[in-house]
């Protein structure tokens, strides 16, 4: 009768089976005095921030998954001043994770410094938008179309994991694409972002750059990359992100420092669960 009933709850709530997930961020390097008006609508013009870049480790239920795989190619570094930098795959290396041994990377959007190191992950199926997909494939590389931000290596790369059978489109909103691990639609960062929850308890919300900092959060204000068009819907994203994780301390921003102050940390990572 017990088996009867745990069956059933398994059928009910596929999630169930979900691991319990541990979770660290991963300071692979800095973009040092960057305008934070650009980030945060409304804040001064003349206050900088150091942007962290971040990738985040998610490990449980036989899965090693990277949400975001951060970049390694060299025409960024000078264009945004990188410093402190460690190639992300090298950069997981002190936790005992080895290139080969990341099994999933979930891309939240196309940017450079998102997917622009899914290459130096050879084993790892990749997860993103189908719609973001196929814009960035196509129709992007006509004429009129956005591509700010894209490059077209990471862009081949894409289309090579796609080729060797690891690629896994995720279509819309609120779709469980691994056991426990939901991904959310954002607002128009890019063509198609997303954004991931890891369920608990507790549950944490991985904002990437649907929230670029906690500074968004705190006073509900849209990230500068948005359009005034879909800037009331940023906000709005991100009043979802605090309802999904359950507090607005469980939401972690993409581009903040302060997740490695705000959590338990050493070098480079913080323990967010």
């Amino acid at each position: 009768m017990k088996r009867f009933v745990l069956a059933a709850a398994l059928l009910l709530c596929p999630s169930a089976l979900a691991a319990d997930y541990q979770i660290q961020a991963v300071r692979y390097a800095t973009s040092p005095q960057f305008p934070l008006a650009n980030l945060v609508i409304g804040a001064p013009a003349d206050e900088k921030v150091d942007i962290a870049m971040v990738v985040w480790l998610v490990r449980g239920g036989g899965r090693t998954l990277l949400v975001d795989a951060g970049f390694h190619r060299e025409k960024w570094f000078q264009r945004f001043r990188i410093t402190d930098y460690v190639r992300p795959d090298q950069a997981l290396a002190p936790l005992g994770v080895k290139p080969e041994d990341v099994t999933d990377i979930a891309i939240s959007h196309a940017h450079w410094d998102h997917m622009g190191g899914i290459d130096l992950f050879p084993k790892a199926n990749v997860w993103i938008q189908k719609r973001e997909y196929e814009y960035y494939t196509g129709e992007a590389w006509q004429q009129g179309g956005r591509k700010g931000g894209i490059d077209p290596d990471d862009i081949l790369a894409l289309v090579k994991v796609n080729t060797d059978g690891r690629l896994h489109l995720i279509d819309g909103d609120d779709v469980e694409f691994i056991p426990g691990i939901r991904a959310y639609t954002g607002s128009r960062h890019t063509y198609a972002s997303q954004y991931f929850r890891i369920e608990g308890p507790p549950s944490f919300v991985l904002a990437s750059d649907n929230c670029y900092l906690y500074r968004n959060l705190e006073t509900r204000a849209a990230s500068g990359t948005f359009s005034e068009t879909d800037r009331p819907g940023n906000i709005a994203a991100q009043a979802r992100m605090i309802e999904l994780a359950g507090s607005a301390d469980r939401v972690v921003p993409g581009h903040d420092g302060l997740q490695f102050a705000r959590f338990p940390s050493e070098g480079r990572v913080a323990r967010i669960r």
